[in-house]
């Protein structure tokens, strides 16, 4: 039995456990990392894990915080944006409403194979320096309070080994050794199943009709390479693309509408879409002799009573808090739970207090969990709306751009003076979002948001695009503030217009200026 001392020991060598390692070390380069995890490397590609979509919170975090743009781009797919399909129960996907982009935002986003992704970074942490321990297993751990080093029992191939940590990052995924052992696992409310599976195929939406002009319609005319929602009452299926020549394929459901007893096996989940998306059917009952796996997961989403401690702990990834798939937030909260870490253990390797910090960052951390929440909990019942889920879509990724990755992109989530400078902004802007999430209830509900034959452009809207295009903008302390003070007014200006948008269903939902004809948020074309 061998007995060492770390500096960190993380626990979990998956997606967030070898992001936070690579982070560390990039920030603290003498820091002596050992990271535990259970799978043997390499891992196997395509069926792996589930969360290959990211969109630009977490694609900017791999690509310049982590330094992996090069195997980004050369191993993975770049995307080509969430694109939406309310085709529920249509044979002919052109006959659908679609909303997405016609060409490629400027700001990359990826569609990640999991199995090549995290062997990659296995193989990337021991390149930096990092202990990284694949088939490894904690067998125990003990947790220091008042100062205390913490301790872990673990085996590998080498035996059984003893370590001592500074500090204890909980890595483990749905495992949460920390989170059980502390009893901090808390219901969020946002009930909802999942099932998915992976084919060794290409499932090309872009291949399910020969109809020339709605392929023109977008450019290049990849529509494979989105994200390709297929939306319906309650659910919503994905097509996802992986760079390995496979596609991962999931069903999504609101628990109170959809059981997840009709779809838990591959055979019932083909009827289940043959039911209610039937060109989608057809395309995976085509392939069903490439089928990998599959797998399904009951009430994913969860929240924690806490992430940081003062004790020198933290939680990231799934072993914290995880929301939902759709918008694909996985890994953007990952990115946003490990800069705390760093920021924590760098406030610790300076001899300060963590204790204060770890509060505020925590503070932070579930007021963007919350109001990230608000966007899928009590939403799915409109998800097969093709009026009011495009609004608010468009307002979901408005707020997404104009405040959340503007305090990513420009390195300001531990920036407690500019929070606090901006807090009166800030509070309107998640007050503004509170109501509209409630806005999009009561228009679905007087709204019958028919599916016809069109597509809705986000690129249309010009205002839409420059969010996007100008997010890698280096800012300087005046900049970023008088952004988010533009970017708060712009939110106040698209809520209004939806509002009055909304109003033209029901007068109930606004109070529209007399003789003024409801706005159009997008020219669809047909």
């Amino acid at each position: 039995m061998s007995n060492t001392t770390r500096e960190a020991v993380i626990l979990g060598g998956g997606l967030a456990g070898l992001c936070l390692a690579l982070q560390l070390r990039g920030e603290f380069p003498d820091m002596d990392i050992l990271v535990l995890e259970r799978n043997r490397h390499p891992l196997p590609a395509a069926a792996h894990k589930v969360g290959e979509s990211t969109v630009e919170i977490g694609a900017h975090y791999f690509d310049h915080t982590l330094s992996l743009r090069e195997h980004m781009d050369t191993a993975h797919i770049r995307k080509f944006g969430l694109r939406y399909f309310f085709s529920e129960g249509m044979d002919a996907i052109e006959d659908a409403t679609e909303l997405g982009v016609s060409r490629i935002l400027p700001i990359p986003s990826y569609q990640i194979d999991r199995g090549i992704f995290e062997t990659f970074l296995g193989e990337e942490a021991r390149r930096r320096g990092v202990d990284f321990r694949d088939g490894a297993t904690v067998k125990g751990f003990t947790v220091g309070e008042h100062g205390a080093a913490h301790e872990v029992r673990f085996t590998d191939d080498g035996g059984e080994h003893t370590v001592s940590a500074r500090w204890l990052l909980d890595a483990s995924g749905r495992a949460a050794l920390l989170r059980r052992r502390f009893e901090l696992t808390l219901d969020n409310g946002h009930h909802a199943n999942a099932v998915w599976f992976r084919m060794d195929a290409k499932l090309d939406i872009g291949s399910w009709t020969d109809d020339a002009d709605w392929r023109g319609r977008v450019s290049p005319s990849e529509r494979w390479r989105s994200t390709n929602h297929l939306m319906g009452a309650g659910y919503w299926a994905w097509l996802i693309p992986l760079g390995s020549g496979a596609h991962s394929v999931g069903i999504v459901v609101d628990a109170a509408m959809h059981p997840l007893e009709g779809m838990r096996d591959f055979d019932l989940a083909l009827k289940w879409l043959h039911a209610r998306q039937p060109a989608m059917g057809r395309a995976v009952a085509a392939e069903r002799d490439s089928l990998l796996d599959f797998r399904f997961l009951r009430n994913y989403s969860h929240s924690s009573k806490q992430l940081f401690s003062g004790d020198r702990w933290a939680l990231t990834g799934e072993a914290g808090t995880f929301l939902d798939p759709f918008y694909s937030p996985g890994s953007d909260f990952i990115a946003i739970a490990n800069t705390y870490i760093v920021a924590l253990i760098g406030h610790d390797r300076a001899g300060r207090n963590t204790a204060p910090y770890a509060h505020f960052y925590e503070k932070l951390f579930f007021s963007f969990y919350d109001n990230t929440l608000a966007l899928f909990r009590d939403q799915y019942p409109l998800f097969g709306n093709a009026e009011v889920l495009p609004a608010k879509v468009i307002w979901d990724y408005a707020y997404y751009w104009g405040v959340l990755c503007q305090l990513m992109f420009q390195r300001r989530l531990t920036d407690l003076n500019l929070l606090g400078d901006m807090h009166s902004e800030l509070e309107h802007a998640q007050a503004l979002n509170t109501r509209m999430q409630q806005l999009f209830r009561q228009w679905h509900a007087v709204s019958a948001g028919q599916s016809r034959r069109e597509m809705l452009d986000q690129c249309a809207l010009a205002w839409f695009a420059e969010l996007n295009a100008t997010l890698h903008e280096k800012l300087d302390d005046e900049g970023i503030r008088t952004r988010l003070r533009d970017n708060v007014r712009l939110l106040d200006g698209v809520a209004d217009a939806l509002t009055l948008q909304a109003s033209g269903a029901d007068a109930r939902l606004g109070a529209p200026l007399s003789g003024q004809p409801r706005p159009a948020l997008f020219n669809a074309a047909a």
